[in-house]
């Protein structure tokens, strides 16, 4: 069976990665029981230091919406010269509030 691949990134994740499940839009307003993707641990730590609980449920609540987000797409961009195996904290540090 081949690893699932990261609808975030596109790369494979591989069993022995770091993996977490992203709820698309935030169990704190209202998406509890909802649906999740799974993606590398380092591209759902990017989508939280980037948005908003608030954001992410109004206005990025899929993974296209997401993959338009400017900073996402530096990200992407960045991460996909990586393996898939990579895991480094977050560039660039947290959104401003």
């Amino acid at each position: 069976m081949s690893d699932p691949i990261c609808p975030l990134c596109d790369r494979p994740i591989p069993a022995e990665v770091k993996q977490s499940h992203h709820h698309l839009i935030p169990k704190l307003k209202g998406g509890k029981g909802g649906p999740t993707v799974l993606l590398h641990h380092i591209c759902h730590r990017e989508i939280h230091a980037t948005l908003t609980e608030a954001e992410l449920a109004r206005d990025f609540a899929t993974i296209d919406a997401l993959r338009a987000h400017p900073r996402l797409q530096n990200f992407i961009r960045w991460v996909q010269k990586r393996p898939p195996g990579f895991l480094s904290k977050v560039p660039g540090g947290r959104r401003k509030r």
